[in-house]
């Protein structure tokens, strides 16, 4: 029971997943953010393997209301930054009902968009003094392509497809029983990506004295989205 108690600290079951997100919140590197993010999933889950004992059935509940807890806390955050750490920690919790073979790839899937959008977050910071939805408005037309990148995180952030985090969450609604929580819990997801987007897409501010991201980080990022696109298409068969 002590590995389960351990894994529930990295698989962020709240209140351990406090941890995870006042780490988050001190850490002043959208690198770090990032590299965190995806690895403090990755480690409760060997601890998880390593216990070698099933998951307890009220973990399961307990699950839940731990990532609908941070999805209604989505709907009240305008930080970037922190919006991304409570999106990971109502994701990454779902880990607990999936299957054991699934896992690391779910977690992976469910924690890259919100690494991603600490790097976002890093370059509006950069360019904005703050990435605080309704302070740094107007990014359409500022910067047209960190904003086309941010709409195009946050959709893969809440699960829309052909993102794996769609896939990943059609998954865990086969045959769960959970199935109607974790549905109003997706619903929050996009409810609040909306409530972010028109934050910091619309609207009007004083102009700063910077550029746009380059044409290579967009690249980047284009590309990026491009490969974990066709591989989620791969590993679903190409079906929708």
């Amino acid at each position: 029971m002590i590995e389960i108690l351990a894994a529930a600290l990295f698989l962020p079951l709240f209140p351990f997943s406090m941890l995870l997100n006042g780490l988050l919140s001190r850490m002043g590197s959208p690198l770090a953010r990032f590299l965190l993010t995806l690895l403090w999933p990755q480690v409760g889950i060997f601890v998880l393997h390593a216990a070698k004992q099933p998951v307890p059935e009220g973990f399961v509940a307990w699950s839940i209301a731990s990532s609908g807890f941070y999805a209604l806390r989505l709907l009240t955050v305008r930080d970037l930054g922190i919006w991304a750490g409570f999106l990971a920690s109502s994701a990454v919790v779902l880990v607990w009902i999936s299957s054991e073979s699934d896992r690391h790839i779910l977690a992976f899937w469910l924690s890259l968009p919100s690494a991603l959008l600490f790097l976002l977050s890093g370059a509006i910071e950069k360019r904005c003094g703050a990435a605080y939805a309704g302070l740094s408005g107007g990014l359409a037309t500022r910067f047209p392509r960190l904003s086309g990148l941010l709409v195009l995180t946050l959709l893969a952030a809440v699960a829309t497809p052909p993102f794996p985090g769609f896939f990943a969450m059609l998954g865990l609604l086969q045959g769960a029983s959970t199935e109607p929580a974790i549905l109003f819990i997706w619903l929050l997801w996009g409810w609040a990506a909306i409530k972010l987007v028109q934050g910091f897409q619309s609207g009007s501010n004083e102009p700063h004295p910077a550029n746009d991201i380059g044409r290579g980080a967009t690249l980047m990022f284009a590309c990026l989205f491009g490969i974990v696109v066709v591989a989620s298409l791969y590993l679903k068969g190409g079906e929708l």
